[in-house]
């Protein structure tokens, strides 16, 4: 954050006290503390408006993009035949078109955090849609593998600003009462590209012509990425960067406008701005009284970088974000996403984009379950309840692959007993799925609200780097672990790492549903992580 900032919002009265780990400054006024918090809450827990859903599905078109292409290039796969170099796709190539987006999102998160923090959210996602357009048509015209991974590169840019920004964006501007279901309208929106995805997978694959369809499927992907360039003129930054940039007057019109019309409305907008001014105050605060007592000569490094990590409560925050978008992947649901037809291709399912299809719809169907209940019960009760069954959807999934003999040409036996076993394992994936649509697909890009404001953007560009590593490892290894393990040991294996992710989220994250921003950052102050 710029230095010029601070003036803007600094209180020059206010003291520090230096012996204090977070170097905040105490607040005389407890007390209109206390009635401004009681008053933001109070229009927090009103209905949302017209115009903050409106906000959510603009900017939730990005979901869309980032589901489309991760559900695409599983139809894709299966379609190009020798279009690419003149020669069949090996499991190496495949492996490698796949991950290379994974990749590129893993290098671009952590700087699209810095211009998030610079540029403002808001034209962080224009940048990614520019990229969205760009790499789609860099894929459509395509004719050799080197230019695939180079188009799937540049959209694997777009999706890593995308990923991290959209859910920032939204969470940043939405009542506190209602985060968790505006925030899961980008996984509702992308669980719907995924479902695209699926069916112009399919009725091109049956219907179109086998030297063009793949084309036409990549390169569609330019289209919402077109239409929400042109919506993002009309949308408004987040109140909490305008008033990080000292744009008081601006982030008072976009509560208002966010806040909907209630009893109440300009005590409540008063009582948000107090609150997010307040935090903004305390942090310049605190930045400054490290800086008079840091020792002369040490290298400077960001100021927002030395916060996350030298602070207790912004580690511990890093250190759950982290977990719960590692985990997002390491548990395998994106090996499914990529490579769904080639399984149901080795299971012997006739029309196997038709039946991936049956997975993305019940992905979609459980991500709107979710929509629903994410506020009623909770971001870590959710989790705990719906991990079991995905453990249990792998474990049999796994079981039923130990039936089914592959043959050299890496097509499933047909054998009466082997159609039964592929049943069990499409069934098996569809609970999987349907356990991680609940809760796990979810959750982990709620990662916002556990930072402080001053270290938000960053410690939320690590999380989502961290996503995309783990995702990068997933693509790039998984049909390998398939050759190397087989099938029903690379299933239980993800089964082992659902279980370990389990335990970790029981012991260390805590539960921040109906809390505000400021509020939440609080709670890993605790020395239980703010769990009981």
């Amino acid at each position: 954050m710029n230095s010029a900032e601070e003036p803007l919002i600094a209180n020059p009265d206010a003291g520090d006290d230096p012996d204090r780990e977070d170097g905040y400054a105490d607040d005389a006024d407890d007390d209109d503390d206390d009635e401004s918090a009681a008053l933001q809450k109070q229009g927090d827990e009103s209905s949302p408006g017209l115009f903050i859903w409106l906000l959510a599905c603009s900017a939730g078109i990005s979901g869309l993009l980032f589901g489309y292409d991760t559900g695409v290039i599983s139809a894709t796969l299966v379609s190009i035949g020798t279009s690419l170099s003149g020669k069949t796709l090996t499991s190496l190539d495949k492996s490698i078109i796949t991950s290379s987006t994974s990749l590129f999102a893993l290098l671009v998160s952590p700087f699209a955090s810095l211009l998030a923090d610079s540029l403002g959210r808001k034209r962080v996602i224009l940048v990614a849609d520019m990229l969205f357009i760009t790499g789609a048509l860099l894929q459509a015209g395509s004719a050799t593998v080197a230019s695939m991974v180079a188009g799937r590169s540049i959209v694997g840019a777009a999706v890593g600003g995308a990923s991290f920004v959209v859910p920032l964006y939204i969470a940043e501007l939405a009542p506190a009462a209602h985060r968790g279901r505006l925030v899961t309208t980008t996984v509702v929106f992308i669980t719907l590209g995924q479902v695209v995805a699926y069916i112009v997978g399919w009725l091109f694959g049956e219907y179109g012509s086998k030297e063009t369809a793949w084309r036409w499927m990549v390169g569609l992907g330019a289209v919402p990425a077109a239409v929400q360039l042109c919506i993002l003129f009309l949308m408004p930054e987040t109140p909490r960067w305008l008033v990080k940039v000292g744009r008081s007057a601006a982030a008072r019109g976009v509560i208002e406008r966010v806040s909907g019309k209630h009893a109440g409305l300009e005590r409540h907008v008063d009582a948000t701005l107090k609150s997010i001014e307040m935090e903004v105050r305390e942090e310049q605060q605190a930045r400054r009284s490290r800086r008079d007592h840091g020792a002369p000569g040490r290298i400077k490094w960001p100021d927002s970088l030395v916060e996350l990590l030298r602070i207790r409560r912004n580690r511990r925050a890093l250190a759950i974000a982290c977990l719960l978008q590692g985990l997002q992947q390491l548990c395998g649901f994106n090996s499914l996403m990529y490579f769904s037809a080639t399984i149901f291709t080795l299971l012997g399912f006739p029309i196997p984009t038709l039946t991936s299809l049956v997975v993305a719809v019940t992905n979609f169907a459980f991500t709107l379950i979710a929509l629903v209940y994410i506020d009623r019960i909770g971001r870590r009760r959710i989790l705990l309840w719906s991990i079991p069954f995905m453990i249990l959807g792998l474990l049999l999934a796994g079981y039923g692959f130990s039936f089914i003999e592959l043959s050299s040409d890496s097509t499933a036996d047909t054998a009466p007993s082997a159609h039964g076993a592929a049943l069990v394992v499409l069934v098996s994936i569809m609970l999987y799925v349907a356990g991680y649509a609940v809760g796990l697909g979810n959750v982990p890009w709620m990662q916002s609200e556990l930072f402080a404001l001053n270290v938000r953007s960053l410690g939320s560009g690590i999380a989502t780097a961290t996503n995309w590593g783990a995702n990068f490892v997933i693509g790039l290894t998984f049909l390998l672990l398939m050759d190397a393990l087989t099938p029903t040991w690379t299933f239980v294996l993800y089964a082992v790492i659902c279980a370990a992710g389990y335990g970790l989220i029981w012991s260390f994250y805590p539960e921040t549903s109906g809390l505000s921003l400021e509020e939440a950052a609080t709670l890993l102050e605790d020395d239980n992580w703010g769990v009981r």
